[in-house]
């Protein structure tokens, strides 16, 4: 639904419901109108998106939630505080008592397979609040961290367009006679620079960016960011390691520490936009935990 249609006075309601009980809200407003990733938006100042931040920050004002969480990409607090909603939203904040602690934070130092940073922050109305301790990369417990070989090494194999029957939403796109013969001339880790020139693209000849379309991910290393065109060949380093072709949506849902019971349902295309406009699995887990802890420190659970 959207926020914008939804009663502050309903929502209220349903939250004195649960009272005494802590709320959490969470809000996840769509990251597109900030991100500086190749992605076809209006101008910020036509796209009516910026300002959902803003109303979710007037259900926080109306229902005072015993905790708020907010995840996006790192540039939404970068921009400039006169126009962008990030810095109205502190200040609401702010002003109703809240204790606000926010940063980016690369996933990979909270065990999620991915190089992706992410914005997030976590407000309280029980005292001062700090983002969980990483939990992967120097100086932790784990010193290393986790690659794209540790979450789909095991899946079997499959080809371009194909379902696998026994493993649920193992399923890939297919390829192009021609993305076929590129995928294949690009080894692992590689991409389109790797391939001879009759293959490559009139715009990726002309300039030196481009560099991770039609590439392939690497097994030791984190994979890149996944985005909601993660299943694509062409729209990143989304290629398998070694097969032929993108990765499949269970493969996606794996790098995002989904667990391998975990159902998607949908188009192939609806499936990816689920996977890569969520918060990684892992990285919630960490993050509810923290926030129970401090619950429990505050006296509010028990």
């Amino acid at each position: 639904m959207n926020i914008r249609k939804m009663s502050v006075h309903h929502v209220q309601s349903l939250v004195d419901k649960q009272r005494p009980n802590p709320v959490l809200f969470c809000g996840c407003a769509p990251c597109q109108p900030f991100t500086k990733q190749n992605t076809k938006h209006p101008r910020r100042e036509d796209d009516d998106r910026i300002s959902l931040l803003s109303c979710f920050a007037e259900f926080v004002k109306a229902c005072r939630p015993d905790i708020v969480f907010v995840e996006n990409v790192p540039g939404l607090q970068k921009l400039n505080r006169r126009t962008q909603p990030f810095g109205g939203f502190l200040q609401i904040l702010e002003t109703a008592d809240y204790h606000v602690d926010y940063r980016p934070v690369r996933l990979m130092k909270y065990g999620v397979p991915q190089s992706r940073y992410r914005l997030i922050l976590l407000a309280s109305r029980h005292g001062p609040i700090k983002l969980p301790p990483e939990t992967n990369g120097p100086g932790t417990t784990n010193p290393c961290y986790e690659a794209v070989k540790d979450w789909i090494e095991d899946l079997p194999p499959i080809v371009a367009g194909e379902e696998h029957t026994n493993v649920p939403n193992h399923r890939a796109a297919g390829l192009s006679k021609r993305n076929l013969e590129r995928i294949r001339a690009t080894p692992e880790g590689g991409g389109n620079g790797d391939w001879p020139n009759r293959l490559r693209l009139d715009c990726h000849k002309r300039t030196l960016g481009y560099s991770d379309v039609y590439g392939r991910m690497s097994w030791d290393r984190p994979a890149p960011g996944l985005t909601t065109k993660c299943i694509s060949y062409s729209n990143g380093r989304f290629g398998h390691p070694e097969q032929d072709r993108a990765i499949s949506i269970r493969e996606a849902a794996c790098l995002q520490t989904f667990p391998l019971d975990f159902l998607f349902e949908g188009s192939l295309s609806s499936m990816a936009r689920q996977i890569g406009n969520a918060v990684p699995v892992r990285l919630a887990t960490i993050i509810g935990r923290h926030v129970n802890e401090h619950l429990k420190e505050a006296g509010v659970l028990i």
